[in-house]
């Protein structure tokens, strides 16, 4: 006799309360105690459960944080307690200042205490929770009103839906910052940068319209991040009660807030964040401090616009004033071009700043940036150097807006922008500036590994004109690179036979190490597998390109745009003249307990290498992919993996860690 079905409700709120737990476990404590893959079949099987019986779904459930229907704006939210901003303190002679005005004012100063935080560059918002339900998350606005973001702030899952524990009040409010990491920045702008979308200029900006975005599906696939600050409306006494409180709450709180009694301390704290501010993985611009006793607080009260009680120290100023002089074009590997700005030397964050990315011709004309203009330069997550504004009233008459040239500035090859993207690129695989780091790149291990051929060695031949395109490395005679600087005879002929061996490397590494952009070393491994032979890929459409496991519309865009280039087709029939190997022995598929799984790998793992993780799910009989579409059967993500895990988890694809990965090999 089969078991008895359990109650549906029943079982969606043990779901939820499980979920919740892990959530909670993962993205506050940072301590996971299941897989991926487990989680995700919880949550699959609520969201059925949640489906099939529609009437037992809950505001709070877990499954909201997929996001849902568009909406057509956001209401309008007024906030009880209004959300004022807060005085600046410009270095520690304006800090001891502020300190000494508060000591003042207070009855008993020796019982004075302060609460300092990190100021963190984000989006300010409330949540109002109603029985420890997540009812209302609402922007800042102009302090007294704000914008309704309940549905999008749902989806960052570091915000609980429902909270529970000591103290609870039935209405409780939680102020804190939605934000990016620069990580998490850096790969949410790479993956919109090769889809054709504009770049975000810096984390503020990304988390700041994620959180508007009028569909919650698109929040919902950004890496925004969540830290709580100020809990009100609760019977605590002081900032750090508070802090503690919703700690226990469940709600993710900066670790490095501290509490001092003493001013020396809380002076040298600031300092101290001040030099050591990009050790953080996310962006701040100051640090918080805040009177630490609520009646002391209460006591000190705000003016229209700032609480007396509390001053944020700001860092020096990370910006400054320049001239653009000119904007240059260069040329990278792949062939985009992009706009520089020629500035005047001007420091920046300790760094002397003479260059400036522009990124493409649309954001020049988005910034309105011309030749001679007076600019505000920043250095975009602390590293980058970008033009923040211009300066429109310093602007000398007859300055020069910025146009992308019609040719190459390099080879004079005509420049192509396909439709839908912003980049310009230059489609001649000889390209002066590009064939450089093509022939790094040609010569790389996981191409063609031709020992012993570097950047000097590289920049030589290109500089001399021995070498026009990468099958002129084929003509290089022992006697012509011993007569090149830091290349001696035994140098020399050393060369010549690693360049003959690597013509025997077979199609995949050929197709790898022509740099076709998208094609990475799984995507080349996968094109070699289906077609078997140059040939056949050259001859091969859009369609049939499309049939091969992890070749989507865009990488097959990429390789037809290649092929179409004569001078391209040109080097490629050069290369196999020189008896450079156009084919591939394909591999007869293992069959396994993989068998029929697509998997891709990213990121990094401590037990063994990426490579070798490709080694062990093609013997068990599995596949591996280059990139993640809804045939993907499993991403394995180790450590930093980039926007595939993003990408996996917006198509709702089981992720499995390391040691979920090594459980699946062993147990099969």
């Amino acid at each position: 006799m089969s078991p008895p079905k359990k109650n549906p409700a029943r079982r969606a709120e043990e779901l939820r309360a499980e979920i919740r737990r892990h959530e909670r476990l993962y993205y506050v404590l940072d301590a996971p105690v299941i897989s991926d893959a487990e989680f995700d079949a919880l949550m699959r099987e609520l969201l059925e459960l949640e489906t099939a019986h529609p009437e037992i779904a809950t505001p709070d459930s877990p499954t909201q944080r997929v996001g849902g229907t568009p909406q057509d704006a956001f209401p309008r939210a007024a906030h009880e307690i209004p959300m004022l901003s807060l005085e600046n303190a410009n270095g520690a002679e304006e800090l001891e200042a502020w300190l000494g005005r508060v000591r003042r004012v207070v009855d008993d100063p020796d019982a004075l205490a302060w609460v300092a935080e990190h100021k963190i560059d984000g989006l300010s918002i409330a949540l109002r929770y109603e029985d420890g339900v997540l009812v209302r998350g609402a922007t800042r606005g102009d302090g007294a009103i704000g914008e309704d973001v309940t549905v999008n702030l749902r989806t960052v899952r570091e915000i609980p839906l429902r909270v529970s524990g000591k103290g609870l009040p039935s209405v409780v409010i939680v102020r804190g910052e939605v934000y990016m990491t620069r990580s998490g920045f850096q790969r949410l702008n790479e993956s919109r940068e090769e889809a054709g979308e504009p770049t975000f200029a810096n984390p503020r900006n990304a988390a700041a319209g994620s959180v508007r975005q009028l569909d919650a599906r698109i929040t919902a696939a950004r890496p925004l991040h969540f830290f709580a600050y100020t809990l009100l409306q609760s019977d605590v006494t002081s900032q750090s009660e508070g802090l503690e409180r919703m700690a226990e709450w469940g709600f993710p709180i900066n670790p490095e807030w501290r509490r001092f009694e003493e001013r020396e301390p809380l002076v040298a704290y600031c300092l101290d964040w001040q030099e050591r501010r990009h050790e953080l993985d996310f962006e701040i611009d100051g640090v918080v401090v805040k009177v630490d006793d609520l009646d002391h607080q209460a006591a000190l009260g705000a003016t229209a616009k700032h609480p007396r009680w509390a001053v944020a120290y700001k860092f020096p100023a990370e910006e400054a004033i320049s001239v653009v002089r000119d904007i240059m074009v260069t040329v990278g590997r792949t062939g985009k071009l992009t706009p520089t700005a020629v500035l005047d030397p001007v420091e920046v964050s300790g760094v002397t700043v003479q260059m400036a990315g522009l990124h493409n011709e649309d954001e020049v004309a988005r910034k309105d940036v011309r030749v001679g203009d007076t600019v505000v330069v920043a250095r975009g997550g602390e590293v980058i150097p970008q033009i923040v504004r211009v300066v429109p009233e310093k602007r000398p008459r007859g300055a020069r807006r910025f146009r992308m040239p019609k040719r190459c500035p390099s080879c004079g090859a005509e420049i192509v922008r396909l439709e839908g993207e912003v980049a310009h690129r230059c489609p001649n695989a000889s390209c002066p500036s590009q064939l450089r780091e093509r022939i790094l790149h040609w010569a790389s291990r996981g191409a063609m590994d031709v020992d012993g051929l570097g950047d000097m060695l590289a920049r030589q031949l290109v500089d001399k004109e021995i070498v026009a395109d990468l099958a002129d490395l084929y003509d290089l005679d022992a006697e012509t690179l011993a007569g090149l600087e830091r290349m001696g005879k035994l140098s020399a002929r050393n060369l010549v036979a690693a360049l003959e061996r690597s013509k025997s490397r077979g199609l995949r590494h050929v197709l790898y190490g022509l740099g076709i952009r998208h094609v990475g070393a799984s995507a080349a491994g996968a094109l070699a597998e289906a077609f078997g032979s140059m040939d056949a890929l050259v001859a091969a459409d859009r369609e049939r390109l499309e049939e091969v496991e992890g070749v989507g519309p865009t990488l097959a865009e990429s390789v037809r745009e290649f092929f179409d280039a004569p001078e391209n087709r040109i080097v490629v029939e050069r290369l196999a003249d020189h008896g450079v190997a156009m084919t591939e022995k394909r591999r007869a598929r293992a069959s396994g307990p993989l068998s029929g799984k697509t998997f891709v790998v990213t990121g990094t793992m401590s037990s063994l290498s990426r490579a070798g993780a490709t080694s062990a799910i093609e013997a068990r009989g599995g596949k591996v992919a280059g990139s993640v579409s809804k045939k993907t059967d499993y991403v394995v993500a180790g450590e930093s993996p980039g926007s595939k895990l993003d990408r996996a988890r917006a198509l709702k694809v089981p992720v499995l860690d390391e040691e979920a990965f090594l459980a699946l090999l062993g147990e099969d």
